[in-house]
């Protein structure tokens, strides 16, 4: 395993990030989950990523377990807060001050730990100032119970804006997770150029676009049975968008491409994320620890020029692109 470090700080986090979502506490039984965490500790990755949101905080629950006994100082604990978790009610959501200090604590408490080591803002809240928001995670910041601050899927604009605020308040923002992967180029026009002027680096999340790019679905076949695809609890629905016969063609033609690398096509797609520079670490999910084992071969692999161009002319013209398609929900009524 290799370490990078995060935006411009002296923090360093495993190139792979094991991540839970949509697995821990919902499609996974614990025990599996479990070894998967056990599969990630044994292949080098020392960073883990969750997010009270996740399985409505079971997520939380499960990594907390798996990992209460190891060395704390050895691993990088992430999670996240803005969306609605607990019973739902009208203050347990967003980016106020009310909720993130509610959430900071219900988070520690389910991981097992005084502090995590990067506290996220998981999408933008419109309706509460950013001044507010910055000010929680400053004070969250003080208190010791989150050492860095980061963001998930904001734009270009926003991430300056919460840049400037948490400068003024003696902090500063080292990073955004975006998704990113070979079909997901939305954050390379507009979110990289500004993250690398302002300090922060990308932690991308779907670099195998949810299993896509892995080349397991054909065009005109049915899905795997056991697959994301057939998955009715909310996996089918996120896979969606790269069933179309045009994008798995597409993506058949990776294959050999990842033969000449020496490399699976999902390695080959986690190793693609990689080559960004702005790009510090990959999530990656799993259901099986195997497939840990796998996929971890992708740290430190470096693609030459020709393999990056045979890639493009494979899905280039696939890919979405349009700075636009990031987004966080709607306004909700004052």
């Amino acid at each position: 395993m290799e370490f990078r470090y995060l935006g411009n700080s002296g923090f360093k986090i495993s190139e792979i990030t094991f991540g839970n979502w949509l697995t821990h506490g919902s499609q996974v039984e614990n025990e599996v989950a479990t070894q998967c965490v056990r599969a990630a500790l044994d292949a080098g990755i020392s960073t883990f990523d969750t997010a009270d949101v996740y399985a409505n905080t079971a997520a939380e629950t499960v990594l907390g377990k798996a990992l209460r006994d190891e060395r704390r100082e050895s691993l990088e604990i992430f999670t996240k807060v803005f969306g609605p978790t607990g019973p739902k009610g009208h203050n347990d959501l967003g980016l106020s001050r009310k909720h993130i200090m509610e959430a900071i604590n219900g988070s520690l408490t389910r991981l097992q730990t005084d502090y995590v080591d990067l506290y996220q803002a998981h999408r933008y809240d419109y309706d509460t100032p950013l001044e507010e928001t910055m000010q929680a995670f400053a004070d969250i910041v003080r208190q010791g119970k989150a050492l860095y601050i980061g963001v998930s899927e904001w734009t270009a604009s926003q991430i300056r804006d919460g840049h400037a605020l948490a400068k003024d308040l003696g902090f500063q923002l080292i990073s955004n997770q975006p998704q990113y992967s070979m079909l997901w180029r939305v954050i390379e026009a507009e979110v990289v150029p500004t993250s690398e002027e302002l300090g922060l680096s990308q932690i991308v999340w779907s670099p195998i676009a949810q299993g896509v790019l892995s080349g397991k679905y054909h065009p005109g076949k049915p899905a795997p049975e056991g697959s994301r695809a057939t998955d009715s609890k909310g996996g089918s629905k996120m896979i969606e968008r790269w069933m179309s016969n045009e994008v798995l063609t597409g993506v058949q033609q990776l294959k050999p491409i990842a033969e000449e690398a020496g490399l699976t096509m999902a390695q080959l797609s986690i190793a693609w994320v990689l080559q960004n520079p702005n790009v510090a670490s990959a999530i990656m999910g799993a259901s099986r620890p195997e497939q840990i084992e796998k996929n971890v071969a992708a740290a430190g692999v470096k693609l030459d020029a020709g393999i990056m161009d045979k890639i493009d002319a494979a899905i280039g013209h696939l890919a979405e692109r349009d700075p636009a398609q990031t987004k966080s929900p709607a306004s909700r009524e004052r």
